[in-house]
C-alpha cells in the first residue's frame, strides 16, 4: 500500500472558486426562472476576445506548422529565445532591466508559483498575506512546510509591511494584488528588499497585474527596486494583460544573482535549479503560443492590450462609483481590475454572497475564502461587459437603496 501525502489532509476540501460554482449551479437549479439573469463578476477571467495581432500572430504561426522548411516540434523547456527577448524588451521598455538568459516561458503564473516550492526545503518558513490568493497557501500546505501570515487590513491598506521580529525564508508578494487591489509604492518595496537581503530570504513576487497600474510612480515590477535581483523571483503573465486566460503563456524571472550555499557548503543557483526542474518536468509552451505572445509585446501589439484593459477600468470606475454613493469603503479599482469592499451591515462575506446572489442575481468573490482578515470583505472583477457590469451596480444600488 502507498504511503500518500497526508498533507492534502490540511488543505480545504473545496477551492475557492469551486465552491462558487457549486453554489451558483444549487441556485439556478432551484431558480430557472432567474438562471438566465445571473451575472458574475466573481471570477477573475476576461470577456474581450483577442487582439487583432494576437489573431493574426496565430493564424501565421499555424501556416508555418503546415510546411516543413518553418515546422516546429519540441521547443526548449525554457522558451524560444525570440519569445524570451520579447520579455526582455517589454520589461526594458517600463524601465527595468531583466537578462534575456533569466527568462522562463511557461503555461500560467499560477503553475510556476505553485511549482517554484519544489525548489525550496519543507523546513523553510513561507509568509504569505492575509487575505491572500489561495495557490500560495495551498502549494505549501500540500508541500507541509509552516506558514506564517501578515495581516492585510483597512488600518494599512490591506498592505502588510516587514515586521522584524518575524523571521521568514520565503515571501510572498502580489501587487496590484489579488485580491484586494492595493499597490505598493517603490518605497514599501524597498523595505520588502531590505528585509529579504537581511534575512537572506526570497521574495515570490507575483505581478500578474502589473499593465493595470496607472500611476506612473506605482512599480510594475520588483525589480524596479536596486538589490531586488539578489533576493526576488517574479511571475507574471498575458492572461490579464493580453486575455491569454485561454492561450496559455506567461514568464518568470529568476536572476542569476539568487545563489545560497547548501549545507555541503556548495552553491546553488536558483536559476541553475528551475532550469533543471523545468528541463525534466515541463515539456514547453507550444511554438505557436509564443509566436503570438511575441507579436503581444510589440509596441503595436500593447497598444491594442491597453485598449482592452482600459474597457476593463471603466468597468471598476463604475464599481468604485456605486460604492462611493452607497457610503461603502473599498480598495483597488484604479490600478487594478479588482475591487474589494467591506460587506454592508457587517455581514459576513459568504453570507453576503448568497444574499447578492439570491436578491440580485450577482456573483462576486466571498473575502473569506482569501483568508481570516476577508471574513467581511467581498471581491468584485472587472473583467465583464460595460452591460452587464452597469445592470449589475444598478442591481447592487436597488438593493441597498
Amino acid at each position: 500500500m502507498p504511503k500518500l501525502n497526508e498533507n492534502y489532509l490540511n488543505v480545504q476540501d473545496s477551492y475557492l472558486f469551486a465552491e462558487i460554482a457549486r453554489r451558483v449551479k444549487v441556485y439556478e437549479e432551484t431558480h430557472p426562472d432567474k438562471a438566465q439573469n445571473i451575472i458574475r463578476l466573481g471570477i477573475g477571467d476576461v470577456t474581450r476576445p483577442l487582439t487583432k495581432s494576437a489573431i493574426e500572430a496565430l493564424h501565421e504561426a499555424v501556416d508555418m506548422q503546415a510546411v516543413p522548411e518553418t515546422f516546429k516540434g519540441y521547443g526548449p523547456e525554457q522558451g524560444y529565445e525570440f519569445a524570451r527577448q520579447a520579455v526582455a524588451g517589454y520589461y526594458a521598455k517600463n524601465g527595468v532591466h531583466v537578462d534575456a538568459d533569466d527568462v522562463f516561458i511557461s503555461d500560467g503564473a499560477k503553475s510556476d508559483t505553485g511549482n517554484i516550492t519544489e525548489l525550496f526545503a519543507q523546513d523553510n518558513v513561507i509568509l504569505v498575506p492575509d487575505p491572500v490568493y489561495p495557490v500560495y497557501v495551498d502549494t505549501n500546505t500540500m508541500d507541509g512546510k509552516q506558514i506564517l501570515y501578515m495581516n492585510g487590513t483597512e488600518e494599512n491598506n490591506f498592505l502588510p509591511m516587514p515586521d522584524d521580529s518575524v523571521k521568514a525564508d520565503i515571501i510572498y508578494l502580489c501587487s496590484p494584488n489579488n485580491p484586494t487591489g492595493a499597490c505598493y509604492n517603490k518605497e514599501q518595496l524597498k523595505a520588502w528588499v531590505e528585509y529579504a537581503l537581511k534575512n537572506e530570504a526570497v521574495i515570490l513576487f507575483d505581478s500578474a497585474y502589473e499593465a493595470f497600474v496607472s500611476e506612473p510612480e506605482l512599480p510594475r515590477s520588483i525589480y524596479a527596486v536596486e538589490g531586488a535581483e539578489k533576493c526576488a523571483i517574479e511571475f507574471c503573465s498575458l492572461s490579464k494583460t493580453a486575455g491569454f486566460t485561454g492561450t496559455r503563456f506567461s514568464y518568470t524571472v529568476v536572476p542569476k544573482a539568487l545563489v545560497f550555499t547548501a549545507s555541503n557548503g556548495r552553491q546553488m543557483s536558483i536559476r541553475d535549479m528551475w532550469n533543471r526542474r523545468q528541463s525534466t518536468k515541463f515539456n514547453g509552451t507550444p511554438y505557436i503560443i509564443q509566436h503570438a505572445a511575441a507579436k503581444v509585446l510589440s509596441d503595436a501589439g500593447m497598444k491594442e492590450c491597453m485598449e482592452n484593459i482600459s474597457y476593463y477600468m471603466e468597468n471598476a470606475r463604475l464599481i468604485a462609483d456605486t460604492l462611493r454613493r452607497k457610503h461603502i469603503s473599498f480598495t483597488g479599482g484604479v490600478n487594478s481590475p479588482y475591487i474589494w469592499f467591506k460587506c454592508p451591515d457587517g455581514m459576513e462575506s459568504w453570507d453576503f454572497f448568497d444574499y447578492l446572489l439570491e436578491n440580485a442575481q450577482v456573483v462576486g468573490t466571498p473575502g473569506a475564502g482569501f483568508g481570516v482578515n476577508g471574513k467581511n470583505h467581498f471581491r468584485l472583477t472587472s473583467f465583464g461587459t460595460h452591460e452587464k457590469t452597469k445592470e449589475a451596480m444598478e442591481r447592487f444600488e436597488k438593493l441597498f437603496s
